[in-house]
């Protein structure tokens, strides 16, 4: 749980393009709520979402409202009420692929960076 973390904080600093396209939660939907189906999903979101979660959020919001709470439960798979046993670690993966070669090759970077 803590690798994607420190990979997504990554993203978020050394390309705000990339964190805007993985996990892109769905038109007006939310991350971190954790009593609707979707809220702790990579790429779907909730109606509501967590207190302070905006909108249309991506990776960054993701981290913040999902990866980042209760000890990482919610990595690689999800532990809420509703959006239960959903591997977000598949999502994340297909997220990924859907980039650009370049795309690819920063993330590639990124996690060669964080590799022992």
């Amino acid at each position: 749980g803590k690798d994607i973390v420190q990979f997504a904080k990554a993203v978020e600093i050394s390309s705000p393009t990339i964190d805007g396209k993985v996990c892109k939660a769905g038109s007006s939907k939310k991350y971190g709520k954790e009593s609707e189906t979707g809220g702790l999903t990579c790429g779907v979101g909730s109606s509501t979402g967590a207190d302070g979660a905006v909108a249309n959020g991506a990776l960054k919001e993701f981290r913040r409202f999902v990866l980042e709470v209760d000890g990482n439960k919610h990595w690689p798979i999800t532990r809420g009420s509703t959006d239960k046993d959903v591997s977000n670690a598949e999502k994340v993966a297909g997220e990924l692929t859907k980039l650009s070669t370049d795309e690819k090759t920063i993330v590639a970077g990124l996690l060669a960076i964080g590799s022992p």
